[in-house]
């Protein structure tokens, strides 16, 4: 999907549209006010004070009759540039415009706007030449936001579009979008029965149906047996922990505004944890280590919760309860390179798994013009840096670094992965970390007897298992590998009369630790399959006389029209078989 910021030509056309959908929207609503009307990832929008109107998405149809109006006229685009004092008077009846100009910088801000035809904006640019060129566009939703993003400021309504050179790439990115709308996790969760949110359990808290209960279990005995095969010592911490142990750690002075307030209990103060780092140090804390035992590599399930806000939430992509596949490995320097690798070599593989191939190695970097977010020296930071750097070199990933993406004790490896609507996530993390061995007083014994401090390695491979279902159903539309989905198979029998014969198929296939159910209910047979394949079910089992009278199955797959018969032992080798190779699935 476009990255209209990406393209630079795209940009400015969007650009410009956002100017003809405010000098349209100023036609119609002539007392209209504009906040910023910025180009983004997915086109543009514009932000807009409208007093007590109210525009719906059923309006939009009209502003867009009205913003061919204006690009038929074929105004050129003119750019005017203004002292302060200039800009004030002409905005003086624009409180948005105003409070732009007045933090402007007079000496380093060359203040411009654009004018075209009967319309003038505040803009820096740049625009295209006329309105005219204007033709391809689409208005594609209204929503409500805050004046600068602030809660306590006036809601404003936001107009959303996209701009094209031609129709035909206009109509393949409208396409492109409704297969988005198809795939968004959100419509596929409640139609598969996998999550469900309610208003009066809390924003942000999902609740976990039946369905996503097996599919969330399926998943942690993957990585969790990948991760004991490794090395990985898994335990259980408490989603609790006192206020002083995250001022130890540090994520109380970084991290405070993004936790849930304290609790106050006998004369303690207590949060719900946002990660599971400092409990993990206290873990390798509790006993003295000697050099012959490392690395020590401690693994937990955990869930984890932070205040997100409600603008930032989405489904279970972004929620304020979630859980971690999180490791901290505790080694010696020596150790780093290799512990880091065999890190990225389990991510690949996990990858490989999921037929996951659409992604980069992201070198995530301090921000070293704004130093005083981060913890330790130059050094150390520098030091960690080029571990992670040359890492990345010798095992030959291709990787783009990022300045201020590190965490606030070291720099990381992400992993982001390209999804099937256009959106980078991170899925996967590695971290390097000398500063909380540091604050929590880690020690082990060195070869010479020597009480020396660990490094922290911090790492989570399928990340959240929140977002990683998410991603997962968005990127196969619902449409899991077999091993992963919640019913396996759907025995169907054709009239009451095979269902005795279906309930012993049900059972050897159950006895086989196949998830399968029957739809035993009076109605046709193309009925209960077209409810199946909404369902997103991988096989349903066909039974009628022939099939009783031979001790067979008659099977379809989910989206064919083929049926293939079998005995009932074949099937369950041939699903057995997909289960246990974690047969990909096909986008």
């Amino acid at each position: 999907m476009v990255n209209f910021k990406e393209d630079e030509k795209l940009a400015v056309l969007n650009h410009s549209c956002a100017h003809l959908l405010a000098q349209a929207v100023k036609h119609l609503y002539p007392h209209a006010k504009f906040w910023v009307g910025p180009v983004i990832e997915e086109g543009f929008y514009y932000d807009i004070d409208l007093g007590d109107d109210v525009i719906t998405e059923d309006d939009l149809p009209k502003i867009e009759k009205e913003m061919k109006k204006c690009a038929k006229d074929n105004k050129r685009i003119v750019r005017h540039e203004l002292s302060k004092e200039e800009a004030l008077e002409m905005f003086k009846d624009d409180p948005y415009k105003i409070d732009l100009i007045e933090r402007m910088d007079e000496e380093n801000t060359v203040i411009s706007c654009y004018t075209q035809g009967d319309f003038t904006d505040l803009c820096r640019g740049p625009h295209v030449e006329t309105t005219k060129e204007l033709k391809y566009f689409k208005l594609l939703k209204v929503s409500g936001a805050y004046f600068k993003g602030d809660s306590k400021n006036k809601m404003l309504q936001r107009i959303y579009g996209v701009c094209f050179f031609d129709q035909e790439s206009l109509d393949k990115h409208l396409a492109e979008l409704e297969d988005a709308k198809q795939r968004d996790h959100r419509k596929i969760g409640k139609d598969m029965g996998i999550f469900m949110f309610a208003d009066l359990v809390g924003k942000g808290l999902p609740m976990w149906l039946p369905n996503g209960f097996i599919v969330r279990r399926a998943l942690v005995d993957y990585i969790t047996d990948k991760e004991v095969h490794l090395g990985y010592k898994h335990v259980m911490t408490p989603s609790l922990g006192n206020v002083d142990l995250y001022k130890t750690s540090g994520h109380w002075d970084h991290y405070k505004d993004d936790m849930f307030p304290a609790m106050e209990l006998d004369n303690e103060s207590y949060v719900l944890r946002p990660m599971n780092c400092p409990h993990h140090m206290m873990i390798y804390k509790n006993f003295m280590h000697s050099y012959r035992d490392l690395p020590v590599r401690i693994a937990e399930i955990a869930n984890d919760f932070r205040y997100e806000a409600s603008g930032a939430l989405c489904g279970i992509e972004r929620t304020r309860a979630f859980t971690q596949n999180d490791s901290h490995i505790f080694c010696t320097p020596e150790q780093i390179k290799d512990e880091v690798k065999g890190v990225i070599d389990l991510i690949l593989d996990v990858y490989k798994d999921f037929g996951f191939k659409d992604y980069k190695f992201r070198l995530s970097l301090r921000d070293k013009e704004n130093t005083e977010k981060y913890f330790g020296n130059d050094e150390l930071w520098e030091k960690s840096e080029k571990a992670l750097r040359e890492i990345l070199q010798e095992v030959g990933a291709e990787f783009y670094e990022a300045e201020g993406e590190a965490a606030f004790y070291g720099p990381k490896i992400d992993v982001q992965v390209r999804s099937a609507i256009g959106h980078d996530v991170t899925l996967s993390t590695v971290q390097l970390d000398y500063q909380l061995p540091e604050r929590f007083q880690l020690e082990y014994i060195d070869e010479n007897n020597n009480k020396v401090r660990p490094v922290v390695i911090h790492r989570a491979i399928l990340g959240s298992l929140d977002r990683f279902i998410a991603f997962l159903l968005e990127e196969t539309k619902g449409v899991l590998p077999v091993w992963l989905c919640p019913v396996q198979v759907n025995i169907l029998p054709i009239s009451e009369h095979h269902l005795e014969y279906a309930k012993k198929v049900y059972e050897k296939l159950e006895s086989a630790g196949i998830r399968v159910s029957i739809d035993d209910r009076n109605e046709k047979l193309g009925y209960k399959m077209r409810e199946s394949q909404t369902k997103k079910i991988p096989f349903n089992l066909i039974l009628g006389d022939e099939e009783g009278k031979n001790e067979t199955v008659s099977y379809r797959r989910y989206q064919s029209k083929d049926t293939t018969t079998v005995t009932v032992d074949e099937f369950i080798t041939m699903i057995e078989s997909e289960i246990q190779n974690k047969t990909c699935y096909s986008k």
